[in-house]
């Protein structure tokens, strides 16, 4: 997944929850600014804020091993 997927999903899951922008930053404790970052796949995005975002949507950044995949 890449940063524009990243932001798609983050921004349908918020649409279909029925929060605004300012709902979600305000509920993970981020700036409005960077909602709106993330939703367009800023690629700098602060990783612990995104996880953040995630929370508030029900979701947790797990790592997946991906068999066969070189390092």
């Amino acid at each position: 997944m890449d940063t524009a997927a990243l932001g798609a999903f983050v921004r349908q899951q918020r649409k279909d929850r029925g929060l605004t922008q300012l709902d979600v930053a305000e509920l993970a404790e981020v700036s409005d600014r960077f909602l709106r970052e993330l939703e367009h796949g800023k690629p700098s995005a602060e990783i612990g804020k995104v996880i953040d975002v995630l929370a508030v949507l029900g979701y947790d950044l797990e790592p997946v091993v991906h068999r066969g995949s070189a390092l």
